[in-house]
């Protein structure tokens, strides 16, 4: 089965200032994704008569359908609409239907609508109109040549409704649409390269239609397997047999799949496990804690955090002793093991978490740069501790040490279940 290939194309100088972040050209691909529709490129293009033409004009080349968004409003910069109209050679003509709705939506609202208003029912005589039900500016239809092609506004809410109303359910009749599936495994502590090179004999195995992509993000890896074929179904057995086969090669660092985060997953285990888990952070922040708590139902596995910030606090709340700070500095394996200890004892917890490191930008020193970062987890009659060398960022550093503590902790209960 042929693929059928989509481009979307967003206007507006705002997408390029920054000042607006497009969220409608990832909301379309998840749409067209899940309707077997690949899509294999998103422009972003000025308010710009050479810049849109050119980008009009080379989709066609390479689309079966072209998917825009942006550029018409009533004013003189919004350009879609009449360069749209020069694109397919045709004039732009008053639609009645369409001046009609313009005039009946700001009725209904009890609005002035301006001359300017009015010309929003003005179209390319080319194009099929499309009522826009919830704003002003109406969608245009075009086909030529094979190539289908929408224009929608840029307003979200607008342009999820044409999509859904219109474009999603015309494309079955227009092409043969294959099937696409997607399963994401998700790893944690291996590297992208380390990991392409545990994996390589197997994704070189992998047939024509499953195709595999690393997905790197802060301290995770994902490797996201796509199937193309005609039944969904086949196609989800096929990839399941194909993880099989790889699962025990990866098995230690594979936390979960497709949306689960590490700390869903991490909450999953205490539940399954009837464990429980308390944190001592000092670099982090609470940061930790917050990741656990953003999960619904974590208040049946986690006791509680203490955020010991000065070395004072982790000695009076945590029973850090003074020599350990003293000989050893608050950055060390021996801090951070009483540390853990402590508060798994305050709070009655399975397990202790704990960090303490320089976050940055300042306060490191040759012996222990920015970046240094010393993590432990403490259970019943262990201590399990690992020194990180991170980064001279500092949020950045609080992140990779939070996905480091939360793997390590989940190591820890695979152990203990072994």
């Amino acid at each position: 089965m042929q693929l059928v290939k989509a481009e979307i194309i967003a206007i507006g100088d705002e997408l390029l200032y920054g000042q607006i972040v497009d969220t409608n050209s990832h909301w379309i691909s998840q749409e067209l994704d899940l309707m077997g529709v690949k899509v294999i490129r998103k422009t972003t293009v000025g308010d710009n008569r050479t810049d849109i033409l050119t980008a009009f004009a080379e989709a066609e080349k390479r689309a079966d359908i072209i998917l825009i968004t942006g550029g018409l409003g009533p004013t003189q910069d919004d350009l879609t609409k009449p360069l749209l109209a020069e694109f397919f050679q045709c004039e732009i003509i008053e639609v009645p239907a369409a001046v009609a709705a313009i005039t009946d939506f700001f009725q209904r609202r009890g609005r002035e609508m301006t001359p300017l208003n009015i010309l929003q029912g003005h179209l390319p005589a080319c194009c099929t109109y499309v009522p826009n039900e919830v704003g002003t500016a109406p969608g245009m239809w075009f086909e030529r040549n094979g190539t289908y092609w929408m224009s929608m506004p840029g307003v979200p809410h607008e342009m999820k409704k044409l999509m859904k109303d219109y474009v999603l359910p015309k494309l079955p009749s227009l092409f043969p649409l294959p099937v696409i599936f997607h399963k994401v495994i998700k790893t944690v502590g291996i590297g992208e390269s380390w990991l392409a090179d545990l994996i390589k004999d197997w994704e070189n195995a992998l047939p024509e239609h499953i195709k595999l992509a690393y997905l790197p993000s802060l301290g995770h890896v994902k490797l996201r397997l796509t199937g193309f074929g005609d039944e969904k179904l086949q196609l989800q057995q096929e990839i399941d047999e194909h993880i099989r086969v790889i699962l025990p090669t990866i098995e230690k660092y594979v936390y979960g799949y497709d949306e689960e985060t590490l700390e869903t997953a991490i909450g999953k285990l205490l539940q399954q496990n009837g464990k429980t888990v308390a944190l001592a952070e000092s670099c982090t922040g609470g940061y930790i804690a917050h990741l656990i708590t953003s999960i619904a139902g974590s208040s049946s596995y986690f006791q509680g955090s203490v955020v010991p910030y000065h070395n004072q606090y982790k000695e009076k709340i945590l029973g850090v002793k003074r020599e350990t700070l003293v000989n050893y500095g608050a950055v060390s394996e021996g801090t951070v093991v009483e540390m853990a200890q402590g508060v798994r004892s305050l709070f009655g917890s399975d397990f202790g978490l704990s960090s303490s490191g320089i976050a940055g930008p300042d306060g490191g020193t040759a012996e222990k740069p920015v970046g240094t970062v010393w993590i432990c987890c403490a259970g019943e009659g262990f201590s399990e501790t690992k020194k990180l060398q991170l980064t001279q960022d500092r949020m950045l550093n609080i992140q990779l040490t939070g996905v480091a503590v939360l793997n390590l902790l989940r190591i820890c209960i695979n152990q203990e279940n072994k």
